[in-house]
């Protein structure tokens, strides 16, 4: 079983969801997809005399009117008008045709700068114009399809499933050619969008987890500490024997609370990824796994520090997986650099049967590193072995990356990992 999550995760899935929506092929037979397309080819005649009255009226009269004032905003909110034409046909073509079409990221009016700059870029929104001209044109095609589709219907029944499916593929090539997203920038838009709640989801998450760590473990046992140390300060005068063994007690007490704070710094960013990078980090981790693992980190340079802790964070919850659910005997990590990606392989000889649906840390991880515009490829058939594939994209360190936190002089930095909860298979 190999599953890929890239980082356009949004737009594959689109895809993935159009090839298992796709028509079959014809046949002298009417079934739903038939008769959907028989439906969508009638509803073109009415639909096509609606956008093109629309585009006559108020987008002609706009044009003629731009020699006065009005003129270019009647342009520029008839261009918008035309986008709501627009989205009316593709979510048509979706649920009749089976089309998937990504949504045109919508027009960033409200930081624009004022009301010329919200019409200006209002008029050169290519959306707007390729919807203008896609309504234009529909017109005699939509008289085409209904009176073609209407006379198969009584007189060709035969083959009109035949005639219906062309006349339907010629739609989608309208639609996909005249309603997509105007180009790679318009798509890399709205994937953006998507991560961009990803990655608002996930630091929420690490701020969560961290509070709470913080108060069910170290804060709880510094209360316990200040109330042992107020009974031991009233017994220093009265007891002293009773309030050294309370001091005594508030000592172990600290020590344990130090050990909770490192271990969550650690968690959070590792000191030894800090001060000798990812192949000590890796080695380090490697060392606390159940299983025997061999690492191979094969890196010209340091990468920047935020592309350093996903790939770290990413190998150890991958080795607390492997620990926990592999059963395997034996697993290895590998790390290189590729032009200008940081590629990332863990392998182990378990029981297989992984998948990104068993469970959610597999899924977190996929989606972290989509939110950074990585890759997450999962290879586990049943039986093993497991080969999963991280790619991130390579940033090269500067100075500042380098720097650990002012608090902490062993260089771990409060800025919380891409995600360090354990997975499951």
């Amino acid at each position: 079983m190999t599953e890929r999550f890239p980082s356009t995760g949004a737009k594959a899935a689109a895809t993935a969801a159009w090839l298992d929506d796709r028509p079959p092929p014809p046949r002298f037979a009417y079934d739903r997809h038939t008769w959907k397309e028989i439906a969508h080819l009638l509803a073109n005649l009415p639909l096509s005399l609606l956008g093109f009255t629309y585009v006559m009226t108020v987008m002609f009269t706009s044009v003629w009117l731009t020699v006065t004032v009005i003129g270019f905003p009647l342009l520029a909110a008839g261009l918008m008008g035309a986008r709501q034409l627009g989205k009316l046909e593709r979510a048509r073509a979706r649920a009749l045709l089976g089309v998937r079409v990504d949504e045109p990221s919508r027009l960033p009016l409200r930081g624009s700068g004022g009301f010329l700059a919200q019409v200006w870029m209002s008029l050169k929104d290519p959306v707007g114009w390729r919807a203008v001209l896609y309504e234009f044109i529909r017109l005699p095609w939509g008289v085409l399809t209904f009176s073609v589709t209407l006379t198969s219907l009584f007189v060709l029944w035969p083959v009109l499933p035949f005639i219906a499916r062309g006349l339907a593929t010629a739609d989608r090539a309208m639609v996909r050619g005249l309603l997509s997203p105007s180009d790679e920038l318009e798509r890399r838009i709205a994937e953006l969008e998507s991560d961009r709640g990803v990655v608002v989801d996930t630091a929420a998450a690490d701020l969560r987890r961290i509070e709470r760590d913080l108060h069910d473990g170290a804060q709880a046992r510094l209360v316990a500490l200040a109330m042992g140390l107020g009974l031991a300060k009233e017994k220093v005068l009265e007891d002293p024997d009773a309030a050294a063994a309370m001091v005594e007690e508030a000592h172990g007490e600290v020590k344990l609370a130090l050990q909770e704070l490192r271990d969550l710094a650690r968690g959070i960013h590792p000191a030894v990824l800090t001060d000798r990078g990812l192949d000590a980090a890796l080695s380090s981790v490697a060392s606390r796994c159940a299983v025997p693992v061999k690492v191979t980190v094969d890196l010209p340079a340091r990468p920047a520090a935020a592309i350093e802790g996903i790939a770290y964070f990413t190998v150890s919850e991958l080795l607390q997986n492997v620990s926990k659910h592999s059963r395997a005997k034996s697993a290895s990590v590998d790390v290189w650099r590729t032009a200008d990606r940081l590629l990332i392989q863990v392998w182990d000889d378990g029981r297989g049967g992984a998948s990104l649906d068993s469970g959610t840390g597999m899924r977190g991880l996929a989606d972290r590193l989509g939110a950074v515009d990585g890759l997450f490829v999962l290879a586990s058939p049943e039986g093993g072995p497991t080969t999963v594939t991280a790619e991130l994209p390579w940033r090269n360190r500067t100075d500042a990356s380098a720097h650990g936190h002012p608090l902490d002089p062993a260089g771990t930095s409060p800025g919380g990992p891409a995600g360090a909860s354990p997975g499951r298979r």
